[in-house]
């Protein structure tokens, strides 16, 4: 008897479906738009379908050339972090890689690439040859965020809001001089609010954006995922996504 049920254990570990579910990725993301994003507004989404965005459509990529099954969620960040952290083949997305983040999971990438970026207002000549050339004009930003506090530690101007909002609709009405934010997402988050064609007059600080998965992950399934990466690099499809949010 034992030796029939050593042997159904045996076949089954060697069934595809088995297979298939221990090389299985769980992965998670948050909304920041155009990077990843609900297709249908609601603020989470349970399946791959429910999610797009740059980030999403790279990843996405790279796993129908690897061929990994995967589930893809949309939760909050700390969430979809800390699922990461925490558990074997669970990853969130699309994460910046910094040297203290980087002993703590693998990492697959760069999917994108973040820019803090001055914006001007449509229809402005305005030219920065540097940040510092900024220096005197009224910069719009937002209490508490990163590249804010940065402008502020340099003894810029900075025009502080509680939140992002209104600074698009004030760059416009000449309210501030310049707006900061991210150099695909501050044009896209203006044009929600109905302000078309900023004009980014200066870039800096550029950040890549990862698949941070969690460390226990096999690295042969980490290293197919290179690989697949590596494959779209080199077939046209990582310039053809780029090419799709305007890069």
């Amino acid at each position: 008897m034992m030796r029939y049920l050593i042997l159904a254990i045996a076949l089954a570990f060697s069934l595809p479906g088995f297979a298939a579910k221990k090389d299985k990725l769980y992965l998670y993301t948050e909304s920041f738009p155009p990077y990843n994003m609900s297709t249908t507004g609601r603020v989470f989404e349970h399946k791959a379908d429910g999610i797009s965005g740059l980030c999403t459509d790279m990843l996405k990529a790279v796993l129908e050339v690897a061929k990994v099954p995967y589930s893809m969620k949309l939760r909050n960040w700390d969430y979809s972090y800390g699922k990461a952290l925490k558990k074997k083949n669970h990853g969130v997305f699309c994460t910046t890689y910094t040297e203290k983040r980087a002993p703590l999971f693998k990492w697959v990438g760069p999917l994108a690439e973040n820019e803090w970026t001055v914006f001007a207002p449509p229809g402005s000549t305005l030219k920065l040859n540097k940040l510092e050339d900024a220096k005197g004009l009224v910069i719009g930003g937002y209490k508490g965020d990163v590249m804010t506090e940065y402008l502020l530690e340099r003894g810029y101007t900075v025009s502080e809001l509680d939140s992002d909002d209104l600074n698009p609709k004030r760059l416009a009405l000449g309210q501030i001089d310049l707006w900061i934010a991210d150099r695909l997402a501050g044009p896209y988050f203006a044009a929600q609010q109905d302000i078309e064609d900023l004009v980014p007059v200066y870039s800096f600080n550029k950040t890549e954006l990862f698949l941070a998965l969690n460390p226990q992950t096999d690295d042969a399934l980490v290293q197919k995922l290179k690989q697949a990466y590596d494959t779209i690099r080199k077939n046209g499809m990582y310039e053809s996504i780029r090419a799709k949010y305007g890069l």
